[in-house]
């Protein structure tokens, strides 16, 4: 399907910024048109939408270093971006979403290099076993997005310094360190620059897409774009949205299934449960974001909020509904 195409590549290195941007495109995306922005984040922990920030991150060292901490709008884990890391954001209108050309761009784009690569499960891209690139997803009414980093020549010391991975993650990843699993494109091929990485992905991308678009270099900005943008930006670069509630839970019950992890904090009155919080690196953002507010208001029983969350999930695809199905065994198991 033919479509309407524009390249932005930012010159700010603000996460808070770029996401507000990330987030604008994607409010405004039209039916016919597919974006490719390319952007940068210097010294930032980037975590998913319902992750707990102090399980993920060594915020403390983080800010006392200089760093910032920012939360998108798509489900998965944590990643350290700085200025050898690329992202990418695919942004299209919701009917031409189509994930498999946009990890087609990539993978062009860095074969192109001379880097063999290939796609890992669900939402990873991998050189010589192992990952350069994560992805994560967003798709909302009208419009779509797919988003993604690029390992060039990130600091991985300081990836590993500040993310806090658990040990059962790594191991059912079969590793032993966030270190162990990722690769820098340039250890693959020496003297590789960012900037050599951006002209591939914008080649890959035309080439794709036919597109014959030019080089953005900003937005095209009028008083109620700057309205908008400033107002995500407060958004993006706000407490409650970085860091939320950290309530003293009355019980906390967490897991790992292989589509990720899972935290329940529950906060209870009279037995009955009067808030839930749920924590998680699984991409379906959305599902788990509204798990919470299916369980309050239950009785602090285990049969009952298992048969709730399936309820909620009858419907679903198959995917979401075999999530549920996961999570009523865990709460069944645990019998309070």
């Amino acid at each position: 399907m033919a479509c309407e195409t524009r390249i932005i590549r930012t010159s700010s290195k603000d996460p808070w910024w770029n996401l507000a941007v990330e987030e604008y495109l994607l409010e405004r995306v039209k039916p016919d048109q597919c974006i490719l922005y390319i952007w940068q984040n210097e010294h930032t922990v980037v975590i998913g939408r319902n992750q707990n920030p102090w399980r993920e991150c060594r915020t403390d060292l983080l800010e006392s270093e200089g760093g910032r901490l920012a939360r998108r709008l798509s489900g998965g884990g944590a990643v350290y971006h700085d200025s050898g890391n690329l992202n990418y954001t695919f942004v299209t209108g919701r009917e031409l979403f189509d994930t498999e050309r946009h990890f087609n761009v990539i993978l062009s784009a860095v074969r192109s290099l001379g880097i063999d690569a290939g796609k890992s499960g669900r939402n990873d891209l991998v050189a010589q076993g192992r990952k350069f690139s994560g992805n994560a997803f967003c798709i909302r009414k009208h419009g779509a997005n797919q988003h993604g980093t690029i390992l060039v020549s990130a600091d991985l010391d300081n990836m590993t310094k500040y993310l806090q991975v658990s040990e059962e993650k790594m191991r059912s990843k079969g590793v032993k360190s966030v270190r162990a699993r990722v690769v820098n494109l340039s250890e693959l091929k020496p003297g590789l620059t960012v900037d050599d990485m951006v002209q591939a992905l914008i080649e890959a991308f035309r080439k794709e897409y036919g597109s014959t678009a030019d080089v953005e270099g900003t937005l095209r900005k009028d008083r109620e774009s700057c309205e908008a943008l400033e107002e995500l930006y407060c958004k993006y670069s706000s407490w409650a949205w970085r860091y939320g509630e950290a309530p003293d839970f009355d019980v906390t019950y967490e897991t790992r299934f292989p589509w990720g992890g899972v935290e329940i904090g529950f906060m209870l009155r009279n037995a009955i449960v009067s808030k839930a919080i749920v924590y998680s690196d699984a991409m379906d953002a959305a599902w788990i974001e509204s798990l919470a507010g299916i369980m309050e208001g239950m009785r602090f029983n285990a049969e009952e909020l298992a048969n709730r969350i399936l309820g909620s999930a009858a419907e679903a695809p198959d995917d979401v509904r075999a999530m549920a199905e996961d999570l009523a065994c865990w709460l069944r198991s645990k019998s309070f």
